[in-house]
């Protein structure tokens, strides 16, 4: 068995791409825009996950963007994606920089979580060992749900 990609429906492609490709680093490695059935699929991997996306199609992250108006409840909803980071610390101050919540901060140096533009939970877990718990981390309160 071999994961392939994760689907996540939008309801705002751009803005879904600002949030994955500009805030979190993701890149796009193609695009399906589906004229007769008036929706598009776009598909991104992680930095260090792009070389290997590229030639084998996986691991992914599918938007799923329908063009016509619809509000995502209930049943589409699922846990969370999680992607490894270099740095935890770094990362979540380059998000709150540009305005992203960090519902779950990294109060111990390893697990953080945000939510994406659609409420999609998005867990952050420190590469390797727990970096050394530190200020303003270690004092912040969770905000909100994750």
């Amino acid at each position: 068995m071999e994961y392939l990609h994760t689907m996540v429906r939008v309801r705002d492609l751009d803005e879904s791409l600002d949030f994955y490709c500009k805030k979190l680093g993701l890149k796009e490695i193609h695009r399906i825009d589906n004229h007769k059935g008036r929706f598009s699929l776009v598909f991104l991997a992680a930095r260090d996950d792009v070389a290997h996306a590229g030639t084998h199609s996986t691991p992914l992250l599918e938007l799923t963007y329908n063009w016509d108006s619809e509000i995502y409840t209930g049943g589409r909803n699922f846990g969370h994606l999680a992607f490894r980071v270099d740095n935890i610390y770094q990362l979540c101050s380059h998000l709150q920089e540009q305005g992203v919540i960090i519902n779950r901060p990294p109060r111990d140096g390893h697990m953080a979580f945000v939510r994406s533009p659609d409420g999609i939970s998005i867990e952050l877990l420190q590469k390797g060992e727990a970096l050394e718990p530190c200020e303003p981390w270690l004092s912040m309160d969770n905000i909100g749900e994750w």
